[in-house]
């Protein structure tokens, strides 16, 4: 398994770059801990940086996950989009982060690890 990056210091273009180029091309996925402000980074699914956050000790209700367009501008460059948002129990029935308030608190949080 592709190593994950967990941070909650900023993440260079350049280290986004590289990482894209390993999977995705353009993209990176990301799952970021609203309780904390941490990041997870790389890999190949959000659930595999889900459950290294898990296995952290971090706890699955806060952790929502999103892709970096690594050629676009913060924040069009995120997408709320992914399987582990699907949480019915939270009031979230789609992939895409549902909560204008959630969706909030995450750029606030990404605009910190990825405000180059």
């Amino acid at each position: 398994m592709e190593e994950i990056l967990v941070t909650s210091d900023p993440v260079s273009k350049s280290v986004l770059r590289q990482m894209a180029e390993r999977r995705f091309g353009d993209m990176v996925k990301g799952v970021v801990d609203l309780e904390t402000g941490v990041v997870a980074l790389g890999g190949e699914l959000h659930a595999d940086q889900e459950q290294v956050l898990i296995h952290r000790g971090y706890h699955q209700e806060g952790l929502w996950g999103f892709n970096i367009y690594i050629d676009e501008m913060f924040p069009e460059n995120i997408e709320f989009d992914s399987m582990i948002n699907i949480r019915p129990r939270q009031n979230n029935r789609s992939r895409y982060v549902e909560d204008a308030e959630i969706r909030k608190a995450m750029l606030v949080i990404l605009e910190k690890i990825f405000n180059d």
